[in-house]
Order: C-alpha cells, then sequence, then structure tokens
C-alpha cells in the first residue's frame, strides 16, 4: 500500500465522518439556537431546556437518518477492504 492509498483512505475517513455527522450535529445546533432565543427573549434561565431538548432532536435526526448513516458506514467500510485485499 502506498502514502497516496494510504491519504486517500485519511481523506475518504474523513469526509465520511462530517457527512455522516452533519444531520445530528446540524440539527442540535439548529434546536440549540431557537431554544436559546426564546429563552433570551422570554427570560428563563434554565439550561435543562436547551439539554432536553437538544438530546431528544439527535435521537429523532438518529431514528430518521440512522439507515442512510449506516449504509454510508457500510460502503467506506467495504471501499477500505477492497483497497486492503486488493
Amino acid at each position: 500500500m502506498t502514502q497516496g492509498e494510504v491519504a486517500s483512505i485519511v481523506t475518504d475517513a474523513v469526509t465520511t465522518i462530517l457527512v455522516v455527522s452533519l444531520p445530528m450535529l446540524g440539527l442540535g445546533l439548529v434546536v440549540g439556537l431557537i431554544i436559546s432565543i426564546l429563552q433570551a427573549t422570554t427570560q428563563i434561565n434554565e439550561q435543562t431546556i436547551v439539554f432536553v431538548a437538544k438530546i431528544l432532536s439527535v435521537f429523532l435526526s438518529l431514528i430518521f437518518f440512522g439507515r442512510w448513516m449506516l449504509t454510508m458506514l457500510t460502503d467506506f467500510t467495504a471501499r477500505v477492504f477492497a483497497l486492503l485485499l486488493r
């Protein structure tokens, strides 16, 4: 295995990690921002509201995007094994 192939695998791994984690992180960010804005306007300073809302949104995104995420990770694993077995 050459250095170019290893660099390609690392690049593919980082790209796959970013793409797979984006739905959960993005939804958590949006929900946290919305709840924070609502708390700022109503002057309610309860941290557990944001925490619970973010956890629920991440779990819901995991349920909704889970099949797609598993497919992406399985495809990446198959590509890595194909390169190793060559």
